[in-house]
């Protein structure tokens, strides 16, 4: 397992949320949501935000439908991550699936009792330690980083769902 801070991000059409492990890739906390607006699009915050933590990787969530598939959300995603890519440089940038993250993460809010009018407020920081925490744990059952580069070595194979162990 590689040691390093990643941050983790759930990209929104309004919000974004943000994440961040510990130093040894063990548990994912949320850190802040991010407007994406102005002209930056929020992009320029994130560089901060993974400068200020020494981030050795950026993890994006790729939301695919339930059967895998990517449509505009997908695209939309990948174009936003491609643009972190390039504020980050040389970081890496990974795309890990994130089906259901948000639905997951509302539930989960729910259940602490937090009112629904008020999930809005931390829900993108929520979904974000979700993505980054699963990519975490992938990372440990496989031994190899999670996702998909954006603009890497594998990102030929970014359109393709990741295999399942067998």
């Amino acid at each position: 397992m590689r040691t390093g801070v990643r941050i983790g991000v759930d990209v929104g059409t309004v919000r974004i949320g943000v994440a961040r492990c510990d130093p040894h890739g063990m548990l994912a906390t949320p850190v802040r949501t991010v407007a994406r607006s102005g002209p930056g699009r929020g992009v320029d915050e994130l560089a901060q935000i993974v400068a200020d933590y020494e981030a050795i990787e950026v993890v994006v969530g790729l939301p695919r439908s339930l059967s895998g598939q990517e449509g505009a959300a997908a695209r939309s995603v990948r174009a936003y991550a491609g643009a972190i890519a390039k504020a980050v440089r040389p970081l890496p940038v990974r795309l890990v699936d994130e089906r259901l993250t948000t639905v997951s993460a509302h539930q989960a809010l729910h259940a602490s009792g937090r009112a629904g009018r008020k999930h809005r407020q931390v829900v993108d920081q929520v979904a974000a330690t979700m993505i980054l925490q699963a990519a975490l744990d992938q990372e440990r059952h496989l031994g190899q980083p999670p996702g998909t580069a954006v603009g890497g070595e594998d990102s030929a194979n970014e359109s393709r769902p990741q295999e399942e162990e067998r």
